[in-house]
């Protein structure tokens, strides 16, 4: 497999012609931050926070999609992309009631880390303050919609990881809201097989374990690019 040379804010680097700029920057140990990434899944490139400039290009390019090629010229870190990001992060928190203070995953979520890292120290936009709901029919877990931020990591999670796609989103835009089945409860899923997959790849407090309060859910999203590395190596084959 023939490598490309590339240069990433200045600095050259060799990268496999299957790699994305994410991966290639990665090897690098050059930082972009992401969202709805996740190791172990498939990118979607929805949540544009690893949106990068390229050169030649008129348009910004999701860094977790955009696949290398020889001689590309990337900026990970400008003036415009900080900008980008931090009103990225700020109509996330506007679209639905993150209040951290009170959140099962304060201290541990993926979303409060980017705002610190981006500097968000306030919103600029009006809040919407949808009347969203808490989902607690499950035995084990529950599921809070109003910390969701639609990255479908956990809708990834079920289909390729666990193979029950009982996860999906219904709706468009502002409205969409992540379902079980046929939009039932998801205590009465006939699909849902309780793996908890869904639970671990969440970047937020949407998705917690039954029981936890403020502060005390830690989601374990590293164990899933262990359990895909494992198969696809065939580790526990007999």
């Amino acid at each position: 497999m023939m490598p490309r040379t590339l240069t990433i804010n200045g600095q050259e680097i060799s990268a496999r012609n299957d790699q994305t700029i994410l991966e290639a920057a990665r090897d690098a140990h050059i930082h972009i931050p992401v969202l709805c990434h996740l190791d172990g899944l498939t990118d979607v490139g929805a949540c544009r926070m690893c949106l990068v400039e390229v050169a030649g290009s008129n348009k910004l390019l999701p860094a977790c999609t955009t696949r290398v090629q020889e001689g590309m010229e990337v900026r990970t870190d400008t003036q415009r992309l900080r900008a980008y990001r931090r009103q990225i992060i700020e109509l996330l928190f506007a679209e639905r009631n993150h209040v951290c203070a009170v959140c099962v995953a304060n201290g541990h979520c993926e979303l409060q880390n980017l705002g610190i890292e981006v500097g968000m120290d306030h919103v600029r936009y009006d809040y919407i303050f949808p009347k969203l709901g808490v989902d607690l029919s499950h035995e084990r877990f529950g599921m809070d919609h109003n910390r969701c931020i639609l990255c479908t990591r956990c809708v990834r999670a079920c289909d390729q990881l666990e193979g029950a796609h009982t996860i999906d989103v219904m709706g468009r835009g502002a409205k969409s809201l992540i379902i079980r089945d046929m939009n039932v409860p998801w205590g009465e899923s006939t699909t849902c097989t309780s793996c908890g997959k869904c639970v671990m790849a969440c970047p937020t407090g949407a998705l917690f374990k039954q029981g936890s309060t403020v502060a005390e859910m830690v989601h374990d999203a590293e164990k899933l690019a262990f359990l895909k590395a494992a198969r696809e190596r065939k580790v526990w084959n007999v």
